[in-house]
């Protein structure tokens, strides 16, 4: 995982890019990660088959970019913007964008723009997208992650939808294609691919790759929809490289620089300086179902939101298993209107009251009349059960989400002013 260059130290810096010219004329293309002992430390995109003592290696001196382009969408690329679909080259668009940029000066950025339809029930009335948040998606293993994903990849409102996956099972990649998005859907996504027999390196780029190319369709002008599937890859693959290149394990293993990298891939996402905008959807695998784990701590205080998907929800058979009561959308208060907002928080409330008085209830200890907003939270429970239930093939507009909760609260739906999207305050 790991080759020691000599003699060009003084020409190499971290970051920079390097061939390694191996036996038989193979080319292995490496990353500097790190120094020792005079020498440079490089770790390699692909398998070292072939390189031997004394190859000589070849500097890149140009920095690691893409040149996108409006005729990638509906394509299959790689963390070099590689097809892989097995499709004709790709188009080369009139501007480099940088592999690992910056996002806009916060003073510069425009703040987050109305609500975003993504087509899940649960979402929209509880916890709004705006254009331009950046929502997580936190799950343990087997819990529907992937089963939620495909149905905002579907049913999204957004103009262009860029989607890294990053670690995952290499057959997840034709399912996706073919059954989660389908043709109309295709037409308008770009997918950046990195499975997880790939390189450490090869992972961490692929979802930098993800972010520039969101970037660039934003800078178009474009509502984009980002998602990233898993920021927990990402993280394992930057402290593979961190171990690789002599840094401490800290926190569960994980090296300082996984906590450096984070914000500055997540930051990326977000409103831009002109109309378009970045709205993230960022998934995090939960660690054993502790989501107070390193990397689930340090995604939920960089995001503008976090929804957690709950195993004992999804053991009860309702899909999407989203457990409201510990989710939030921190930007939707603001994109609300007051009935709406009154709306979910007595939808909540319910919701709490039923959840706080379960065990009571299932063991037949809590007496019917003791207290009115109990009786209220039991008859009500089915029926927001139902609402929360949601098939993949089913998709609910976000006006009518809000039309079917006042129902089931038998209260006055939000009108025609109130279901119109505002920009968040």
């Amino acid at each position: 995982m790991l080759v020691e260059i000599d003699g060009i130290h003084s020409y190499l810096s971290v970051g920079d890019r390097c061939e390694i010219l191996g036996r038989g004329g193979s080319r292995v293309r490496c990353e500097v990660v790190g120094f020792r002992n005079g020498c440079a430390l490089a770790m390699p995109f692909a398998a070292l088959d072939g390189v031997g003592l004394g190859n000589r290696v070849e500097v890149d001196d140009c920095p690691p970019e893409i040149f996108p382009h409006e005729g990638w969408l509906g394509r299959v690329i790689d963390a070099f913007a590689a097809p892989l679909d097995g499709g004709p080259p790709l188009r080369r668009g009139p501007r480099a964008y940088g592999i690992r940029n910056s996002p806009p000066p916060a003073s510069m950025r425009k703040r987050v723009g109305e609500k975003l339809d993504v087509g899940v029930r649960t979402i929209n009335a509880f916890l709004t997208c705006c254009q331009g948040q950046r929502l997580g998606i936190f799950s343990g293993s087997g819990v529907g992650k992937s089963l939620l994903l495909s149905m905002l990849a579907r049913y999204n409102a957004a103009d262009v939808v860029v989607m890294g996956l990053i670690g995952e099972r290499g057959r997840e990649v034709k399912e996706f294609l073919e059954e989660h998005l389908g043709p109309e859907g295709r037409a308008r996504s770009v997918l950046v691919v990195a499975t997880s027999d790939e390189s450490a390196l090869m992972r961490r780029q692929a979802a930098h790759v993800t972010l520039s190319v969101a970037e660039y369709f934003r800078d178009q002008g474009k509502k984009v929809l980002c998602m990233l599937d898993s920021v927990t890859r990402f993280a394992m693959a930057q402290r593979e490289i961190g171990l690789s290149a002599g840094e401490p394990p800290a926190s569960k293993g994980y090296t300082p620089t996984v906590f450096a990298e984070l914000p500055k891939l997540l930051e990326r996402a977000g409103p831009g300086t002109g109309e378009g905008s970045i709205t993230g959807i960022f998934t995090v695998l939960v660690e054993g179902d502790d989501h107070n784990e390193p990397i689930s701590d340090a995604a939920r205080g960089i995001l503008d939101g976090h929804v957690v998907l709950d195993r004992a929800i999804a053991q009860r058979n309702r899909f999407p298993a989203i457990n409201v009561l510990r989710s939030i959308s921190r930007t939707m208060p603001a994109c609300n209107s007051p009935d709406e907002n009154a709306l979910v928080d007595k939808a909540r409330r319910v919701m709490a009251v039923y959840d706080d008085m379960a065990e009571l209830i299932r063991l037949g200890a809590y007496r019917s009349g003791s207290d009115p907003a109990v009786d209220e939270a039991i008859a009500l429970h089915e029926p927001l059960e139902a609402f929360q239930r949601q098939a993949v093939g089913e998709r609910t507009a976000l006006e009518a989400g809000y039309r079917d909760l006042a129902a089931i609260l038998g209260l006055a739906a939000p009108g025609a002013e109130g279901g119109t999207a505002k920009r968040a305050k």
